[in-house]
């Protein structure tokens, strides 16, 4: 699931109404790069597409890529990031672009790292979106860092509570539960809903 230094920042964020009254005053670039991944309209390769072209063990003939198609496979990374504030993203694909946002800081010049889809994406000629510049990346980790928690939440009041309550307090627990079988979740709300709750 989530790092404990991300599970920390969590807590210690102000409130999004708090953040929200000092975001109004200036807008960053940040910002208006967020409602666009939010909004979708943009051109984008499909995910499963993406990761087939980037490995396909079957297929050994090499990949003929343009400098297009690497941009907007970073744009379509980088896209992931718009489904945190969506409430009917799983949780665990939620944990996942998180891990990707605030990975170690070593990763950070790897190519297709969050840092890497942020410049790519803000200085290319073939970006979908219009030229941004460099943004920065520390300033974008501070927006998800304090918006994560209302986006978590939102998703969390999807679950029954004993799921909510399992997750605040075993979260170890639950991620070892997930690293196992993603979909243990739903199939343990779908037995809770045939059997009823056992301890009841």
């Amino acid at each position: 699931m989530l790092s404990p230094s991300i599970s920390s920042e969590i807590r210690t964020c102000p409130p999004m109404g708090i953040l929200s009254e000092g975001m109004h005053a200036e807008r960053t670039a940040f910002q208006v790069l967020l409602e666009r991944l939010q909004a979708g309209n943009a051109h984008v390769v499909p995910l499963a597409t993406a990761a087939a072209m980037l490995d396909d063990p079957d297929d050994r003939s090499p990949v003929e890529w343009s400098e297009e198609d690497i941009v907007l496979l970073h744009w379509r990374l980088l896209k992931e990031i718009g489904r945190l504030a969506d409430p009917e993203t799983p949780l665990e694909d939620k944990f996942d672009t998180l891990r990707w946002v605030f990975t170690e800081r070593e990763k950070d010049r790897k190519p297709f790292s969050f840092v890497s889809c942020l410049r790519v994406v803000g200085c290319s000629p073939l970006s979908p979106l219009p030229y941004c510049g460099l943004v920065d990346v520390e300033e974008v980790r501070d927006v998800i860092r304090c918006a994560m928690r209302s986006w978590l939440r939102q998703t969390l009041m999807r679950y029954p509570s004993w799921v909510r309550e399992a997750i605040v307090d075993h979260p170890e627990w639950i991620e070892s539960r997930l690293a196992r079988n993603p979909q243990w979740i739903n199939e343990a709300i779908r037995r809770t809903a045939l059997e009823g709750d056992l301890f009841a």
